[in-house]
């Protein structure tokens, strides 16, 4: 029997483990991150139909021809006047609408510029994701060392909280003693439960860019030793919200340039035929050639020019703040940076004293020389210093991740 629980216990146990090794994220470094989330968004997806799009729109207009041919047929008979006598007439036609000078190679030059802008389209929303899987894997990583430190706090109070148990058993210490322990550990115990809400939610979070869970590593990666300097006007030049809104710009100019050589509709071009039948004549049959030119007009021209400038203006302006945007996105980039190697410096000093006072505070409880609230202020003082040095150490690596991203380089 007892053979038998003991194996009961252990399979339980084992399943627990699997269960538990089952639901734990898998660890993936930045570079591979970026790959998986980039492989199932479905922005990307968006962009690369709408590109395929406008390459077959490109395409289309190399036909000869501005449109599709037009049937038309007519039939006429004396039967609808109460006349019989047999005048029958049966005409048929085909035209086809005919391109202006330079509007086919207008129509293909849009297409071609509308490609071309999904393509930076699809560099944009790269940058973007890498960006949000940066800015996600920094805010897990730092819930998961918050609730490391919530787990030593409270490990540290639970301990004091038996000392002080055993010795109040035994007669040695007083019941405020007694309580200040059960509080601080119960304060302890609701830090552990909220850093285990935020880190919950910040690997949900990060968990929709990828449809599964994962552990992003930014560790690994982050290192500018053997990166070449750019200077931060090639920095702007290169970034590709830069480069999207300038192909913007060049699809508003080739729309402009559509519009103006659009001064007309098409004008349309065919052959007539006709089969008739005179009463007491034998069949006639004729051939014709028909053509139809609709004259320019201000009031179709006019709303032609004006969304063809309004979008070109649109474009210019989009161009001029996606520069600003960038530029000063850059400095922030570039100062966080700064900020976060002084402050990954400064946090490990200050966590190293901070845990050496809080050593030396115990020390002098133990003796007699110090209160037990004092020793408790200091281990949560020290606590505190030990996750702003680990969360130091990943914003530092975050931000040299965010440079390098800046500089065109997906580590």
């Amino acid at each position: 029997m007892r053979e038998i629980l003991l194996l009961s216990i252990v399979t339980f146990s084992l399943d627990i483990f699997s269960a538990n090794a089952q639901n734990m994220p898998e660890k993936i470094d930045f570079h591979r991150a970026v790959n998986i989330a980039w492989a199932v968004d479905p922005v990307r997806t968006e962009l690369q139909v709408g590109h395929h799009s406008a390459k077959a729109r490109s395409s289309a207009a190399g036909s000869w021809f501005a449109g599709g041919p037009t049937l038309s047929g007519e039939y006429m008979d004396d039967h609808a006047i109460g006349s019989n006598e047999g005048y029958t007439t049966y005409q048929g036609g085909v035209s086809v609408p005919l391109w202006l000078p330079g509007q086919g190679s207008a129509t293909r030059q849009v297409a071609s510029a509308e490609a071309a802008s999904l393509d930076e389209q699809l560099n944009v929303e790269h940058l973007s994701l890498s960006i949000r899987i940066l800015d996600g894997a920094a805010k897990a990583q730092i819930a998961r060392e918050r609730l490391k430190a919530a787990n030593q706090l409270y490990e540290y109070a639970s301990r004091i909280n038996s000392l002080i148990a055993h010795s109040a058993h035994m007669g040695e210490s007083s019941s405020s003693e007694s309580q200040i322990a059960q509080s601080e550990m119960e304060n302890a115990r609701n830090e552990q439960a909220l850093a285990q809400e935020y880190l919950e939610n910040s690997q949900a979070e990060l968990e929709v860019l990828f449809t599964q869970p994962v552990e992003v590593d930014l560790s690994h990666g982050a290192d500018m030793a053997h990166v070449r300097f750019v200077e931060p006007r090639d920095m702007e030049d290169n970034d590709p919200r830069v480069k999207a809104a300038h192909k913007n710009v060049e699809a508003a100019q080739a729309n402009m340039k559509l519009a103006r050589r659009s001064f007309m509709p098409n004008p349309e071009l065919g052959i007539d035929v006709i089969h008739e039948k005179q009463y007491g004549s034998p069949w006639d049959d004729r051939v014709g050639v028909n053509f139809s030119i609709p004259l320019p007009s201000e009031v179709r021209n006019t709303p032609i020019m004006s969304e063809a400038s309004n979008r070109l203006a649109s474009a210019n302006s989009q161009e001029i703040q996606a520069r600003r945007m960038v530029h000063l996105e850059i400095s922030r980039v570039r100062a966080r940076l700064m900020a976060a190697t002084a402050a990954r410096q400064t946090t490990r000093i200050a966590a190293a004293n901070m845990q050496k006072r809080a050593a030396a505070e115990e020390h002098t409880w133990r003796v007699g020389e110090a209160t037990l609230e004092t020793v408790m202020q200091a281990e949560q003082a020290a606590c505190n210093a030990q996750f702003a040095n680990a969360r130091a150490e990943v914003e530092w690596h975050a931000a040299t991740l965010r440079m390098m991203i800046a500089m065109g380089i997906t580590p």
